[in-house]
């Protein structure tokens, strides 16, 4: 049954009541826009004394920001981010109404549960906990929420990152989603850092032919060509690259399993429901994900369309868009849509020793490794301006939960005993880092 109110912790209220602004982003400029979610996280900062800073280069697509001084300023500060926009969701296909908010024997729903209005609620808390005590963080910290995320960031950190820099003067060091979460490793529970992000490259695939009556013989049929061109860039088997980050991370899993590590897919596995997400950063990925072509069933149009989202390793990108041209073969022209940067920081430092120690303080024992993650966050914005971003959303779940699979999937939901837990861990952080 759907829980009362008062029987909610804070932290799960908020998430609840952000998951309620249908934020959706549909990509390509068109969205429903962040300024109601924005308005609502501005008042509840200003409820704790901040001064909140709102700037929305496009109508409706509004970003926000409050820094909160620290004891020690001439530390470099600190930035807590995490996105207001979400993608899509078709109510048919859930269990509950996704943008709802419910929350379920102990277990909250909705669009945005996991990405990632669960962090929004925990940064929001965490901040609150701190203040509320009378207390300041070691330093300060930026506290910024973004739009447009799900789009690249092209109406949210991109611009904001150009047009209001002084939001983020004096930081070093970022924190976002898509990391300090748990997995099952065999029987054993550990932790995933995200010190990395795969580059992200959106390219458009576009076949020409010629138009023609759907009855005739018709050899140069755009459609036909097309479909060969997405089957074979679909079906193709990327190699495994390593790097510095995903070497540490099969280092770990082998030490976690006592397996040789010299087989990465098969260690990959020992992870469950998350070896999916795993395996991903191991390779490039192709996937197609839209197709556009022809206009009555009996015209064979002369252009047919589709949409590749492409993740490749930091670094390789050119030596990748070189590999699709190959793969698609003549006659199939390739547009890139968007394309934005790969990352990788070091698995090491004071930030991730002190993430790491938070984590072993609130669940002792349990190892953390580092991990590059196979989509893209905000931290590609700021790293233009030198600074170093992670992954850091603190979730410890069930083993059973296939909490990687929820991203941009069907009934997205996380328990509230685990926002609980990551509004600790960051309130912790933010007093001693």
């Amino acid at each position: 049954m759907p829980e009362r109110e008062t029987d909610v912790p804070e932290v799960a209220r908020i998430a609840s009541d952000l998951i309620r602004f249908d934020t959706s982003n549909y990509g390509g400029g068109r969205a429903n826009g962040e300024r109601e979610a924005a308005e609502y996280v501005g008042a509840y900062l200003e409820q704790l004394g901040l001064d909140a800073d709102y700037y929305e280069p496009v109508e409706r697509r509004t970003n926000v920001c409050a820094r909160v001084p620290g004891r020690d300023r001439d530390k470099p500060a600190l930035i807590l981010h995490g996105h207001l926009d979400v993608v899509p969701a078709v109510a048919e296909d859930w269990s509950v109404a996704p943008f709802a908010g419910e929350i379920r024997d102990g277990i909250l729903w909705g669009r945005g549960a996991v990405d990632m209005k669960d962090m929004d609620a925990m940064i929001l808390t965490a901040v609150a906990d701190v203040l509320r005590a009378g207390e300041q963080p070691e330093r300060d910290v930026i506290v910024t929420f973004f739009a447009d995320e799900e789009n690249g960031g092209v109406e949210g950190s991109a611009r904001v990152v150009a047009d209001r820099p002084e939001w983020f003067a004096g930081a070093t060091e970022a924190i976002s989603e898509v990391g300090g979460y748990s997995i099952a490793v065999g029987d054993r529970r550990a932790y995933l850092l995200q010190v990395g992000e795969k580059a992200l490259i959106w390219i458009k695939l576009v076949a020409r032919g010629r138009a023609g009556h759907g009855s005739g013989l018709h050899p140069d049929n755009a459609v036909t060509r097309l479909a060969q061109a997405v089957a074979a860039l679909g079906r193709t088997e990327w190699p495994i690259r390593l790097t510095d980050t995903t070497s540490k991370l099969l280092a770990g899993l082998a030490e976690i399993t006592g397996d040789d590590a010299g087989d990465p897919d098969a260690l990959a596995l020992r992870t469950g429901a998350a070896s999916s997400f795993i395996r991903s950063t191991l390779r490039t990925t192709t996937n197609p994900t839209g197709l556009t072509a022809g206009y009555k069933h009996n015209v064979i149009p002369d252009r047919a369309e589709a949409l590749i989202d492409v993740r490749v390793l930091p670094g390789t990108e050119q030596a990748a868009l070189a590999d699709i041209r190959r793969i698609v073969g003549d006659g199939v022209d390739i547009e890139i849509v968007h394309q934005d940067i790969g990352l990788e920081v070091p698995f090491s430092g004071d930030l991730v020793d002190a993430m790491v120690a938070q984590l072993g303080r609130h669940d002792p024992g349990v190892p953390v490794v580092p991990y590059l993650m196979g989509g893209g966050t905000d931290n590609k914005a700021l790293s233009t301006l030198g600074i170093s971003g992670y992954g850091f959303a603190p979730l410890r779940l069930p083993a059973d939960l296939d909490f990687t699979g929820m991203f941009h999937g069907v009934d997205e939901r996380v328990p509230v005993d685990a926002l609980e837990f990551g509004r600790r861990v960051l309130a912790d952080l933010l007093r001693t880092y």
